[in-house]
C-alpha cells in the first residue's frame, strides 16, 4: 500500500448535506481539483435499497444549500463561482435541467421555501444606486475606505463596512415577480418564514445601537406591521440562533448561550413558545450542543442538525469527549443519550422514527454516507467516495489515551503512530486552535501524512478546549499560558513514558491560531523541542486587541483585560519572552488573515531575528485564517511541504 503524501489531498472526497426524499438520499460530493486549483462539488442521489447512484447536478454549477420544495416538485440549490454570483436554482424532481430562479447582481446568501411552494424568500445585499453610479464614474481611481464602526472587517471577507442595503426578497415561481419584504442598512441573517408568511425570523446584533455590546440574537419581524421585536428579550446577554420549529409552529428551538462565561459559555438548546412568549433551556446540562471537532479536509458540511421526531421530542448533537453524541430531548427538559460511538457525524437528515441519513468520519474514515439507527447505534453504509483511497493507502494507527494534567485534571489525547514503525522515531506535539474546539474521533489528513513520513503525532486536548464541560472550557479565562501550558507539558511527558520508542532528542512542536500562540509560548518557556512551527499565530495581545477582526472582544472576554491594562497583556504575550527562545522557529501566515493578522507573525519573526534564532517566515497570498482547511489547494500542499522540510532539517 502507498504512503499518504501531501498531494493525497487531491484524491480525497467528502460527502455532505444529506437530504431524504422518499427512498432516496440526495447529497453533495466535493473534491479538490489539481489542474484548476479549486474545489469541485456535484449533487447526487442514492437509492437506500438498491444503492444505485444518480448524478443530478454536475461540478460545473458547484451546488450547495440543497433543499426540496414542500410540494415535492422541485430540487433547489444555490450555485455560483468566482465568475458568476450565487443564485437560487430549481430542478424538477421528475427530471430535467436546472435553471436559475433568482438574478441578483451580488448574489444570494440564503433562501427558504414558502409552505405552499408558490414562492421562495431569499436574502441579498446591494449598493444604493448613488453608490453604483459613483463607482462607474470613478472605476479607474483608487478610492479611500472610510471607517466609522468598531467591527469593520471580517476574516475571509475583508473590509465589510460599506454603503449597502440588506434585503429579504420574495420571488413568485409562476410570475417571477420579486418583492422586498424586509430591508435594513446593516447586515443581518434571514432564518425562517412562517407558514402563513405573516412573520420572519432573522439574527441581528443583540443591541444594534451599541457596538460594544457583543452578541447576536433572533428577532421576529411582523411583515404587515413592518416591525421587529427581540425573541430573547428575557435573556439580556448572549447569542442565539434559530434551529427548527415543530409541525404546528407552536414551539421553536434555538441554539445559543446566555453569555454567563462570555465567549466560552457552552451552547445549549432553548425552546421558545411563540404564543405564550416563554423561553427556556431544554438540553442536557453541562453539555456543548453542536459540533466542536476539528479536521482538515471536509467541505460544505453543515453539522448534524437539530431535528424534531414528534410534536414534543427532538434529537440534537452534543460534542463530548472527542466525539459527537446524539441526545433525544423533550419540552419538559428530559434528555437521554441515544448515540455514543467513536465517530464524527458531520451532517444528517431525519428519515423516520429513529432512523437518520448521515455523513460521518472517524480516525480511519475520511467521509462516508450512511443510515444511522439511533436505537441500535449501528451504521449501514450507503456510499463511500473514498473506496479506492481505502484500498491504495496505508493509514497510521491512532490510539486514544487519558492522563493527569495540571491540578490532577483528567486530560484526553490521541497518539498517531508512525507508519514505518521504527523503534526510534521523532514525534510532533501538535496543539489545536480555538482554543474552544477539540481533537477527536475524526479523520485528519495532515496527521496521517506526517505519520507516513515517520513521525509520531501527539494530539492533546488541554484545558480551555471544548467537549469536557463548562468548568473545563472556562478554566483558562484570564490565564492563558499557565495551566494549559502545564497540561501540554505533562501530556508530552506521559506520551514519552507510554511510548518509549519515541526519540526524546527529536521532539518537535507545532500549532495554529491558539495553537500558534501556544507554540510561541512554549518555545519561550522551554528548550525541550528540537524545532517548532507556528501558524496563523498570536504573539502580542496588545496589538492583537486593535488589529484582529475580533480583537477587542476576544481580549476583553478571554483574557479579561482591556487596552488600559497593556502591561498585563504584555506579560501574557509570547513576544515578551522572545529573549528566552533558542528553538528554531518556522512562521507560517496567510496574508489576508484578519483573525490573527499578519503583523502578529512579523513581530515574532523580527524578535527571532534579533535574538539570532534560526527562523523563516512564509507568507501565503490570497489566504485567510482558514488556509489549512479551505485555502487554495496548491498553497495547502505547499504549506504541508514547508512544515515537513523544516522538521526534516533538524532530524
Amino acid at each position: 500500500m502507498k504512503p499518504i503524501t501531501s498531494e493525497t489531498l487531491f484524491e480525497l472526497k467528502n460527502v455532505s448535506q444529506p437530504l431524504v426524499y422518499k427512498d432516496r438520499v440526495f447529497y453533495l460530493e466535493t473534491r479538490m481539483d489539481k489542474e484548476e486549483n479549486s474545489y469541485k462539488t456535484s449533487l447526487w442521489s442514492i437509492h437506500t435499497q438498491t444503492k444505485e447512484r444518480t448524478q443530478w447536478v454536475s461540478e460545473e454549477l458547484n451546488p450547495s444549500s440543497i433543499d426540496i420544495s414542500p410540494n415535492k416538485k422541485w430540487l433547489s440549490f444555490v450555485a455560483g463561482d468566482k465568475e458568476k454570483k450565487p443564485q437560487v436554482h430549481l430542478m424538477p424532481l421528475t427530471g430535467g435541467g436546472a435553471a436559475p430562479l433568482t438574478d441578483e447582481k451580488d448574489g444570494v446568501s440564503t433562501y427558504k421555501w414558502t409552505s405552499n411552494s408558490a414562492a421562495v424568500y431569499y436574502q441579498s445585499s446591494e449598493k444604493p444606486e448613488s453608490e453604483k453610479e459613483k463607482e462607474k464614474e470613478e472605476s479607474k481611481k483608487v478610492q479611500p475606505k472610510k471607517i466609522t464602526k468598531l467591527q469593520y472587517k471580517m476574516d475571509g471577507r475583508g473590509i465589510t463596512e460599506s454603503e449597502r442595503t440588506h434585503k429579504v426578497k420574495k420571488i413568485d415561481l409562476a410570475t417571477k415577480t420579486v418583492s422586498v419584504i424586509l430591508e435594513k442598512d446593516t447586515p443581518f441573517r434571514f432564518q425562517y418564514v412562517s407558514k402563513d408568511e405573516s412573520f420572519l425570523l432573522y439574527v441581528d446584533r443583540l443591541n444594534p445601537d451599541d457596538e460594544w455590546v457583543y452578541g447576536a440574537s433572533v428577532y421576529e419581524y411582523d411583515v404587515a406591521a413592518k416591525s421587529s421585536r427581540l425573541v430573547t428579550a428575557d435573556v439580556p446577554k448572549g447569542s442565539f440562533s434559530f434551529e427548527t420549529v415543530n409541525e404546528d409552529e407552536e414551539v421553536f428551538l434555538f441554539s445559543g448561550s446566555d453569555f454567563g462565561y462570555a465567549f466560552v459559555t457552552l451552547t445549549a438548546l432553548y425552546a421558545w413558545n411563540r404564543k405564550e412568549r416563554t423561553f427556556k433551556r431544554v438540553s442536557e446540562k453541562d453539555k456543548q450542543v453542536g459540533d466542536t471537532l476539528i479536521g482538515d479536509f471536509q467541505q460544505k458540511t453543515q453539522g448534524f442538525p437539530v431535528k424534531w421526531v414528534s410534536s414534543t421530542e427532538f434529537v440534537y448533537p452534543v460534542s463530548a469527549f472527542g466525539k459527537l453524541q446524539l441526545y433525544k430531548g423533550n419540552l419538559d427538559g428530559e434528555n437521554e443519550k441515544l448515540v455514543d460511538q467513536k465517530f464524527h457525524l458531520t451532517d444528517g437528515d431525519w428519515v423516520k422514527e429513529m432512523l437518520f441519513a448521515v455523513t460521518y468520519s472517524d480516525l480511519e474514515t475520511p467521509s462516508k454516507l450512511a443510515l444511522l439507527n439511533t436505537e441500535s447505534e449501528e451504521l449501514e453504509e450507503l456510499y463511500n467516495p473514498n473506496s479506492t483511497f481505502d484500498k491504495d493507502y496505508q493509514l497510521a494507527e491512532v490510539e486514544e489515551f487519558w492522563y493527569k494534567g495540571a491540578e490532577d485534571w483528567d486530560i484526553q489525547g490521541w497518539y498517531v503512530k508512525p507508519v514505518n514503525g521504527k523503534a526510534s522515531h521523532p514525534a510532533i506535539v501538535y496543539v489545536h486552535g480555538g482554543p474552544q474546539v477539540n481533537y477527536g474521533e475524526t479523520f485528519f489528513h495532515e496527521m496521517q501524512q506526517l505519520a507516513s513520513e515517520g513521525y509520531g503525532v501527539v494530539m492533546l486536548n488541554p484545558r480551555g478546549g471544548n467537549s469536557y464541560g463548562q468548568d473545563f472550557v472556562a478554566s483558562i479565562l484570564g490565564d492563558y499560558g499557565n495551566k494549559d501550558y502545564e497540561d501540554i507539558m505533562l501530556g508530552t511527558d506521559y506520551v514519552l513514558e507510554q511510548y518509549p520508542e519515541i526519540d526524546q532528542e527529536k521532539l518537535f512542536v507545532a500549532g495554529g491560531s491558539y495553537g500558534g500562540f501556544m507554540t510561541n509560548w512554549i518555545v519561550g518557556h522551554t528548550d525541550r523541542f528540537k524545532a517548532a512551527v507556528t501558524q496563523r499565530c498570536i504573539s502580542n495581545w496588545v496589538s492583537f486587541y486593535g488589529t484582529s477582526d475580533v480583537g477587542a472582544f476576544f481580549v476583553e472576554f478571554q483574557l479579561q483585560r482591556d487596552i488600559s491594562q497593556a502591561d498585563e497583556l504584555w506579560k501574557m504575550s509570547p513576544l515578551a519572552y522572545a529573549q528566552n527562545v533558542d528553538t528554531p522557529l518556522l512562521i507560517i501566515h496567510g496574508e489576508e488573515d484578519l483573525r490573527c493578522p499578519q503583523e502578529q507573525a512579523e513581530q515574532m519573526y523580527t524578535a527571532m531575528k534579533k535574538k539570532g534564532v534560526d527562523t523563516k517566515m512564509v507568507l501565503y497570498p490570497q489566504s485567510s485564517h482558514g488556509l489549512s482547511r479551505q485555502g487554495l489547494p496548491h498553497l495547502r500542499i505547499e504549506r504541508l511541504e514547508e512544515i515537513k522540510a523544516w522538521f526534516k532539517a533538524y532530524l
